[in-house]
């Protein structure tokens, strides 16, 4: 290659390839000298190009009251009709193109870009997510409505309700019991939930302003920006003690007690490291995991063989939940709280505490709230 370019400088660099029998292509690439590329030249105008009058005048039709809201198209058929013919559609377009006018010429209500929440949770009573569901009804298309409140760090079911229908005075009744109940304090809390008619309530807004809470809704239309809520329901429904029909609201009450009891108290929840969402919501984790780990130590000394790697250790819980985790380039410029090893939801960081006192060892049950819905 050395020699080639040599050569290039004086008989040039085509000849010099050919009499080396070297590639120009590999020549190029490695003294990274590339052909010259010839100016570009102004296109020329054809002559049969409209001319800046008739330019113009499409442009003037085009933008008029009669035809401003009419794509191209419809705008040359109706003037054809008429016996008028200016331009054809596509130099239409161009003209409109090179005025920055190609774009829905209809009035058309245009939906802004909406923000996604990124709520984070790093302790119990920080953020909650609330939703309601349907439960199947003894008769086709008879319904109960579950009301379910579910604080996003420790998975626990702060309140819930079974109703004949869904109204938002049951569901500003059923907040402010459970903000009482669980002892929260002014600007203390965050609550979550879609854009069902009871979340978006005038109501439940003025509940939560008069309570100092703050209120957080998903976006229209997607599905992931509530996940606690959607998945606390799926796990509930699916519960083998759940019954696919309840045959009267007093068994749809009974139903739901026993299985918000099981999901609280002995559900083992693999987002908290296999602990129950009420040992997490009560700060209890850290006893828990102790006690662990000091099983997990007596089976490594006793059966040292069998763990390969490194001693056991026990799933530690996270120390900051999210509702649509930052970017990484956000996250970057947060620092160190909330960073994730992953995508998911769920932040680990080892050796974090779960902090937090529960003030009932019981759900909130508001079965009395259903005599103001009947």
């Amino acid at each position: 290659m050395q020699i080639a370019r040599e050569l290039g400088e004086t008989v040039g660099v085509a000849s010099a390839c050919v009499a080396l029998d070297v590639p120009r292509s590999s020549f190029y690439r490695c003294s990274s000298v590339r052909p010259p590329t010839p100016a570009e030249q102004p296109r020329p105008t054809p002559a049969r190009a409209l001319t800046a009058q008739e330019r113009a005048d499409v442009v003037g039709v085009l933008n008029s009251e009669r035809f401003m809201d009419q794509p191209p198209r419809q705008v040359y058929a109706t003037l054809i009709d008429e016996g008028t013919y200016m331009c054809s559609v596509r130099t239409m377009y161009r003209v409109l193109e090179a005025e920055g006018q190609v774009r829905e010429r209809r009035d058309q209500l245009r939906h802004p870009t909406y923000r996604r929440p990124e709520l984070v949770a790093t302790a119990p009573n920080q953020v909650w997510s609330w939703d309601i569901t349907k439960l199947l009804g003894p008769e086709k298309w008879t319904y109960f409505y579950l009301y379910v409140i579910l604080d996003i760090f420790s998975r626990y079911v702060v309140a819930w309700m079974v109703a004949t229908r869904e109204a938002n005075e049951l569901a500003g009744r059923l907040i402010e019991e459970a903000c009482t109940t669980q002892g929260i304090q002014r600007g203390q809390l965050t609550i979550h939930a879609d854009n069902g008619p009871s979340m978006t309530s005038k109501n439940v807004a003025l509940k939560l302003a008069d309570l100092g809470i703050t209120k957080s809704h998903s976006r229209p239309h997607v599905s992931n920006d509530n996940p606690y809520s959607e998945a606390q329901f799926k796990t509930v429904k699916y519960h083998p003690g759940f019954p696919e029909r309840c045959g009267s609201i007093e068994h749809a009450r009974a139903a739901s007690q026993e299985v918000f009891g099981w999901y609280n108290h002995h559900h083992h929840h693999v987002g908290l490291g296999l602990l129950t969402p009420a040992v997490v919501h009560s700060g209890q984790a850290n006893l828990i995991l102790e006690r662990r780990n000091i099983v997990l130590a007596n089976a490594y000394a006793a059966h040292r063989g069998r763990f390969v790697s490194k001693p056991p250790r026990a799933a530690e819980v996270p120390t900051a939940v999210w509702i649509n985790p930052p970017r990484p380039i956000e996250l970057a410029q947060q620092g160190d709280l909330g960073r994730p090893e992953s995508r998911s939801s769920i932040l680990d960081d080892p050796g974090a505490s779960t902090v937090g006192r529960l003030s009932s060892n019981a759900p909130l049950e508001l079965n009395r709230l259903e005599l103001v819905a009947q």
